[in-house]
């Protein structure tokens, strides 16, 4: 098992309306970087683990977890030109992007903070707290899971 960090704008798709989905349930589409997409389609899979990240909010920050329900299938919004997230070079045909479906395993009882992270000697080296990182989709190593879930439970 892999985990993970995305990354979304709580103003698009916030942890709460996860919590609302049938089933806590949902797809997560509109991931338009190819080095995001490639990690999502090569190795994001079934039963990983992800840390549900609100990005460009004041304060950004990580809200809970969810698990890996699906693994990458075509993002048909992509073809969509209805859909914000829509690509006129992608088709049925020839996809171009990605989604995955993840469900809501545990919202947390408060946001752990950018500035709070950044402040904890064990997440030192983590992908979202090195400079510059902006990528929507990341790898989170064990050991910076582990911390951070402690984090959660104090």
């Amino acid at each position: 098992m892999n985990h993970w960090l995305f990354k979304t704008e709580p103003e698009s798709f916030s942890i709460d309306d996860l919590a609302k989905a049938p089933r806590k349930t949902t797809f997560w589409n509109g991931v338009r970087n190819y080095q995001a997409r490639n990690t999502m389609r090569d190795d994001v899979k079934k039963g990983d683990l992800v840390l549900f990240y609100h990005s460009n909010a004041k304060p950004a920050g990580i809200v809970g977890i969810c698990e890996v329900v699906k693994a990458a299938y075509p993002d048909t919004t992509a073809w969509d030109p209805n859909n914000d997230y829509h690509d006129p070079k992608a088709t049925p045909e020839v996809p171009r992007w990605v989604m995955v479906d993840i469900q809501l395993k545990e919202k947390f009882t408060r946001m752990l903070t950018l500035d709070e992270l950044k402040m904890v000697k064990s997440l030192d080296g983590m992908v979202l707290l090195q400079r510059g990182s902006r990528l929507s989709i990341q790898p989170v190593t064990p050991r910076h899971y582990q911390a951070i879930t402690a984090m959660a439970k104090r």
